[in-house]
């Protein structure tokens, strides 16, 4: 028990555990920290032991498994391993079902808040732009909310720096409603409700975020009786992990709390 025979499973392993680890340590180097990569850069660890270091790993865990409690342990700590990853393969599916939902008919974009740097859009957040961009080029009729307050460190309001930049592109100005006060997804999103209902539009909506971040957004468009379809941005592949994971989280989050 607990032992890998093959030596290319070893190998396999400590090379896919190995990898893994460099992106959840590269996204702290980034000046990223959330669950994501604390979480990641964690499992990442056990699993580069585990791999790595398979013949002495195994003789502790079968030394484990002959003593009583640790055999409760053990069977406990199995068990919500197998929970967890079948939770997390469900949610994953999900996750890439709402990434791909594009929208069957024209309705009002709303594009969620990201970070401003120096008063330009971050990368994540001018790739949201150019998502929203491109689907308001093709649908010149479609009006478009952007969302975001003004963080302690933004020199001006996610949305004002939003509205400045599709302005820039040649998006007419009076097709952009700004939401500047939100600090979170639920904050855009219910901020960008009450605009819908002051201007009589339906409460459908084509919500511009990064393919990860979809499904929770979604979910907390359903609390405040929003129907949704997704344009997804482009995510740099190497951050997609750490914030794939945290969208685990925060996923869970939002079935336990929403």
């Amino acid at each position: 028990m607990f032992v890998i025979e093959s030596v290319w499973g070893r190998v396999l392993g400590t090379v896919i555990f190995l990898v893994l680890l460099v992106l959840f340590v590269n996204a702290f180097l980034l000046g990223i920290c959330n669950l994501g990569n604390i979480a990641g850069t964690l499992l990442s660890i056990l699993g580069l032991l585990f791999f790595a270091a398979n013949p002495l790993v195994s003789r502790l865990l079968q030394k484990l498994w002959a003593c009583g409690a640790g055999r409760t342990v053990l069977c406990i700590a199995m068990g919500l391993l197998g929970i967890s990853s079948i939770a997390v393969v469900i949610i994953s599916g999900f996750m890439l079902h709402a990434a791909y939902d594009a929208p069957e008919e024209e309705n009002t974009v709303v594009v969620l808040g990201c970070k401003v740097r120096n008063g330009v859009p971050s990368l994540m957040l001018r790739r949201r732009l150019d998502a929203a961009y491109a689907y308001l080029t093709e649908h010149p009729d479609v009006p478009v909310i952007v969302c975001g307050g003004q963080g302690p460190d933004e020199a001006i309001s996610e949305a004002q720096c939003m509205y400045e930049y599709l302005t820039s592109k040649g998006i007419n100005a009076e097709r952009i409603h700004r939401e500047d006060t939100s600090a979170s997804t639920i904050e855009n999103l219910r901020n960008a409700q009450e605009i819908i209902h002051e201007n009589g539009w339906s409460d459908r909506i084509t919500i511009v975020t990064d393919g990860f971040h979809q499904l929770r957004a979604s979910m907390i468009a359903d609390t405040l009786d929003l129907e949704s379809d997704h344009v997804s941005a482009y995510t740099s592949w190497y951050l997609v992990p750490t914030y794939w994971v945290r969208e685990w989280f925060g996923v869970c989050y939002q079935l336990v709390m929403g």
